[in-house]
């Protein structure tokens, strides 16, 4: 039995691909995502990097994931929003949700890479004014979704204004809104307005780096009104070294220590995904189970 404190937001765990959408072989990108639904995985994500002429555009992919698919959600990990209109985008994500039975996500970064954005006619921002226009975004992207109302939407933020935009249409199921964040700022946004907090392992420097991240979070959702187990803890993991046996045992620690519910593997071999999903998964969910019980 466990000495310490179990970290537990009581939520589900899940676990997920991180596939490259690579142009040169558009098929193959599509046969992974398949095969991470056959292989029992609840989510099939994609990198959004709408001036990288080697990839796929996120969000035809995306389209066209979902309709070869049956049961696999599909996200960005994450999209690019100084390239993506937030008004747009919510219309896009809810047309994509309706169209696939309610399998669609939104992971959302506050933008990197500003010189490629700024070649692609996107505008140039500080991290500060990026982390702005993101809470910004969401706003706007709730209030298009928010069909509760007949009252035009309008916004007269710093970054992005409507004067009266039409609402809607309303997604098939409550989008999960996840931000890819590290610095306090974003991490105070996650806790203000996002769903899910969806770092990288590798940007992590150690596992006290993941524990002040959690208790920033935590802290800040708490100073908000906001009950911290709302957040869902998130983390793209890349390929870890060692068997079956050495995954689980490390994802299982990450689960119980620090509260992380889902892991998306970042792989573009099916039978990385197949022995994630069909070995390293089960065990997970095994093991945090039996020591949730004692």
């Amino acid at each position: 039995m466990r000495g310490d404190p179990l970290a537990d937001y009581g939520h589900d765990l899940e676990f997920g691909s991180f596939i490259t959408p690579t142009a040169a072989d558009p098929a193959g990108v599509v046969r992974l995502a398949q095969a991470s639904e056959r292989a029992g995985l609840d989510l099939a994500t994609f990198q959004d990097h709408p001036y990288q002429g080697a990839f796929l555009d996120t969000w035809t992919l995306l389209a066209f994931v979902a309709a070869r698919t049956e049961r696999i959600r599909v996200a960005a990990n994450v999209h690019n929003l100084p390239l993506r209109p937030p008004a747009v985008l919510a219309r896009s994500a809810a047309s994509l949700d309706l169209l696939s039975g309610g399998r669609f996500e939104l992971g959302l970064g506050s933008g990197a890479f500003w010189d490629a954005i700024e070649a692609m006619g996107g505008r140039r921002l500080t991290p500060g004014q990026g982390v702005d226009a993101l809470s910004e975004a969401i706003d706007v992207i709730r209030g298009i979704w928010d069909t509760s109302t007949r009252e035009r939407l309008a916004v007269d933020g710093e970054f992005y204004r409507l004067d009266g935009a039409k609402r809607g249409p309303a997604p098939a199921h409550d989008i999960q809104i996840w931000l890819g964040a590290y610095k306090p700022r974003m991490l105070r946004l996650v806790a203000h307005k996002a769903d899910g907090w969806l770092p990288s392992l590798g940007y992590m420097k150690s596992a006290q780096d993941l524990a002040d991240a959690n208790a920033r979070i935590d802290d800040a959702a708490a100073e908000a009104g906001r009950d911290p187990r709302e957040i869902r803890r998130m983390l793209n993991i890349g390929t870890l070294p060692g068997g079956v046996r050495d995954w689980a045992e490390q994802l299982t620690g990450l689960t119980l220590e620090h509260g992380f519910a889902t892991f998306v593997v970042g792989s573009d071999d099916a039978g990385v995904l197949a022995a994630f999903g069909e070995e390293v998964a089960p065990a997970v969910r095994e093991a945090v189970a039996r020591e949730r019980a004692l």
